[in-house]
C-alpha cells in the first residue's frame, strides 16, 4: 500500500492546505511542518505493515482530500 500527498498546483486540484488533521488524528504515520503542511507533499510513500488503517484514517479526515491511497 502507498500514500500520495497532493501538492495542489496541477489542474486546479486542491492539495494539502495545512490543516494538519492527518497528523493530529493519525500521527503514527503522518507528520507536518511548523505551518501544518504535510512534510511529504508531492511524494508517494510506502505504508509500513501494521499502519494501513492509520494511513487510511488520516486520508479520511483530510478536509481537502489531499491524501490518495494506492492499494
Amino acid at each position: 500500500m502507498k500514500v500520495h500527498i497532493k501538492v495542489g498546483v496541477d489542474g486546479g486540484q486542491q492539495g494539502c492546505t495545512g490543516h494538519g488533521r492527518c497528523a493530529v488524528m493519525a500521527g503514527e504515520f503522518y507528520d507536518v511542518d511548523d505551518n501544518g503542511y504535510n512534510i511529504h507533499r508531492g511524494e508517494t510513500m510506502d505504508v509500513p505493515p501494521g499502519l494501513e488503517a492509520t494511513a487510511r484514517y488520516g486520508a479520511m479526515v483530510c478536509p481537502e482530500r489531499a491524501i490518495v491511497i494506492e492499494e
